[in-house]
């Protein structure tokens, strides 16, 4: 079995793949051997091209492949980087709902569900285009992760009642949820892309509505209402709690506030 097939059988996510394949074919186009001293120098290409997050992201895959080839090499190391103290590009829970309430007043009932199915249930892009009207109907969704691990995404009872008098009103009792005009589900692309020029139809910083965004908006309000981040990190589908902490700081806007409130000397 080849690369791709190795990691779909491991139950990696798609963009997960996808990344991972795309590292190998990148090194390959330099190097025709993996030897320690030419993923040394790979390794440093990469730290002097991009952020940290990235390196590390190729890095995983590079171990991954070393792994799967059964190689000899040594695997590399990841880079240490220290994490910001706040949160980025977040959308705000006021800002979520005015978007919501512009889209249901305009008719785009679509994307209504789309922006309300990210921040309700914290799916990542991949999952969203995964849900079906099935799922909609028991009111969850299970995902094979990484590892064969199983992930419930919960659709919350009110947000499931909204979405089945919608399917009902247009006659679809089975199928993928989020289609478009000729039937076939949206691409993360065409989604993402969207989405920005909806941010620009309503006045809303396009830096801050992405699918991804939502997902940080759900945590974050979560974790607000419901103090418990184990449960937290479980519907975030987290391996591990720490991935969660980042969930327990304010945004830079957040904090430029409670400075300016607080700070009077």
């Amino acid at each position: 079995m080849n690369f791709k097939e190795y990691l779909i059988s491991k139950n990696y996510a798609d963009n997960t793949i996808k990344s991972y394949v795309f590292t190998i074919e990148q090194y390959e186009q330099k190097y025709i051997t993996y030897t320690n001293d030419n993923l040394r120098s790979f390794k440093l290409e990469l730290i002097e091209k991009n952020k940290p997050r990235t390196v590390n992201l190729r890095i995983s895959a590079i171990n991954c492949y070393i792994d799967y080839a059964e190689l000899l090499c040594v695997k590399l190391q990841t880079v240490k980087y220290q994490q910001q103290t706040f949160l980025e590009n977040v959308i705000s829970f006021p800002d979520y709902e005015y978007l919501k309430s512009c889209l249901l007043k305009d008719d785009k009932t679509m994307w209504y569900f789309i922006v309300r199915f990210l921040g309700s249930t914290g799916a990542r892009i991949s999952e969203l285009l995964q849900i079906k009207v099935e799922h909609v109907t028991i009111g969850y969704v299970d995902l094979y992760s990484k590892g064969g691990k199983i992930r419930r995404i919960y659709i919350p009872k009110n947000l499931q009642d909204d979405t089945m008098r919608w399917l009902f009103r247009n006659n679809r009792q089975t199928g993928f949820v989020f289609i478009n005009q000729a039937g076939r589900r949206f691409t993360p692309k065409g989604i993402s892309s969207q989405l920005k020029r909806i941010a620009a139809l309503y006045s809303v910083d396009p830096n801050v509505v992405h699918p991804h965004s939502f997902r940080h908006m759900f945590a974050k309000t979560f974790i607000d209402r419901y103090n418990d981040i184990a449960l937290l990190a479980d519907l975030m589908g987290h391996e591990s709690i720490e991935t969660t902490r980042i969930y327990l700081r304010k945004t830079a806007n957040e904090q430029q506030s409670i400075v300016n409130k607080t700070i009077d000397w």
